[in-house]
């Protein structure tokens, strides 16, 4: 059982864990580009956050300009696919940005490009990967890349953390990790830190961790926004609500309009009752980009509040949503598995999900405590023991772990 991990880089003891218009390439040669009917999806207005928004599209029209003097232009094939990852992330738009990302990636591999680049090619691959929940292929690709690589990056031995953390694979996360922080002690290595002490039940460590994280990113930019509504979430799951939702509020005095700020400020309303004011922000957040997390959050208020007409309208949206996803190569059995539990109170297709995600990854706890859940709720008793003791593997102190419990002894 890892109940310390050492990052020995820093002396001290760690102890983890959207768009209407379309920019087509036109102009491009339909016989020699690669980047043939590639589009960039206009940012909504809110999110363009000043020059950001007016930075990505001169990057597009350049990596459009050099692929078309140049389709074997191997750097503009990396970074055209890596700006499609990164609109994915910010826009929301998953099918469409992850799919020409694939694409983009999958022909510069197919040209077979000097190790450098192709190491880097087969990192973004495993990063595309891991965002479509592909993850014992994300790892696979990983460790290629890491074969061909004279010094591999922090990046990638992120990568190869997330994916076994994913893969329940604890122990080489650990390693992986330490490799990371070691490499570079940034955001994105101090947040993998604190996932890893979350998942090992050292909470206040996995706190510190997060905030040194972001600490150390730029201000108003994305990832530095992503970190500080990890932070507020490990404080509203294990430390305390009111914190969390002065840090989600504070996020949006840096970054307006953050949708997920806005959603986590939704989700606190939610919990404390107050359905008129988590609509309104589930609403603002939806009207940003199209996340399902969004309109499933909202969909539970419209069934609090006997609302539904709204209720059924917004889960078939959920369900066209989650189908547009899973068509373009999204593994969706997690979310389906909580959606058709919490949502549809439909038990045998949520056992179906839960099967199919178990199949793939048995040991990772987050996987085994929906499932001790799913057959606890249900009274499966002898299964719902075998899950939790799964999930309790790493003395996570999850807070759904007592409601589990308590459903357990119930029955």
């Amino acid at each position: 059982m890892i109940k310390k991990i050492e990052i020995k880089t820093f002396g001290i003891i760690l102890i983890p864990l959207c768009a209407i218009c379309l920019y087509v390439l036109t102009g491009l040669s339909a016989k020699h580009t690669p980047s043939e009917g590639y589009s960039l999806l206009d940012r909504p207005e809110k999110i363009r956050y000043g020059k950001e928004w007016d930075q990505v599209q001169n990057k597009y029209a350049t990596l459009r300009s050099n692929l078309n003097m140049n389709p074997g232009d191997y750097k503009s094939l990396l970074s055209l696919a890596q700006l499609f990852i990164q609109e994915a992330k910010v826009t929301g738009q998953h099918p469409l940005y992850y799919r020409q990302a694939l694409d983009v990636i999958d022909k510069l591999i197919h040209l077979k490009p000097h190790n450098a680049i192709m190491c880097l090619a087969l990192q973004t691959k495993a990063d595309i990967q891991l965002s479509q929940h592909h993850f014992r292929e994300a790892l696979a690709t990983g460790q290629a890349a890491k074969k061909i690589s004279k010094a591999p990056s922090s990046q990638l031995y992120g990568i190869m953390t997330d994916a076994c953390v994913e893969l329940g694979l604890y122990q080489q996360a650990v390693g992986y990790a330490d490799q990371m922080v070691q490499i570079r002690p940034d955001l994105k290595s101090y947040a993998r830190v604190s996932y890893l002490r979350e998942i090992h039940g050292d909470i206040e460590g996995a706190r510190k961790a997060m905030a040194m994280a972001v600490q150390a990113g730029a201000p108003g930019t994305d990832e530095t926004a992503w970190a500080q509504l990890q932070y507020g979430m490990l404080l509203k799951r294990y430390i305390n609500a009111d914190q969390a939702l002065q840090v989600f509020t504070s996020i949006l005095k840096t970054r307006p309009n953050y949708p997920f700020a806005l959603s986590a400020i939704a989700d606190e309303y939610a919990d404390l009752g107050q359905y008129t004011m988590a609509e309104d922000f589930y609403k603002k957040a939806i009207g940003i980009i199209p996340e399902v997390h969004f309109y499933v959050g909202l969909a539970k208020v419209f069934q609090k509040t006997g609302n539904d007409k709204q209720l059924q309208r917004t889960k078939n949206k959920i369900i066209d949503m989650i189908s547009e996803d899973e068509e373009s190569g999204h593994n969706m059995n997690l979310e389906l598995t909580q959606i058709y539990m919490h949502l549809f109170d439909d038990f045998p297709t949520a056992f179906q999900m839960i099967k199919k995600e178990l199949n793939q990854r048995p040991d990772n706890i987050d996987v085994n405590r929906i499932a001790a859940l799913l057959y606890a709720k249900q009274c499966h008793t002898q299964k719902a023991n075998h899950f939790f003791q799964k999930a309790t593997q790493t003395q996570s102190k999850h807070p759904q772990l007592n409601i589990i419990s308590n459903l357990i002894k119930s029955c």
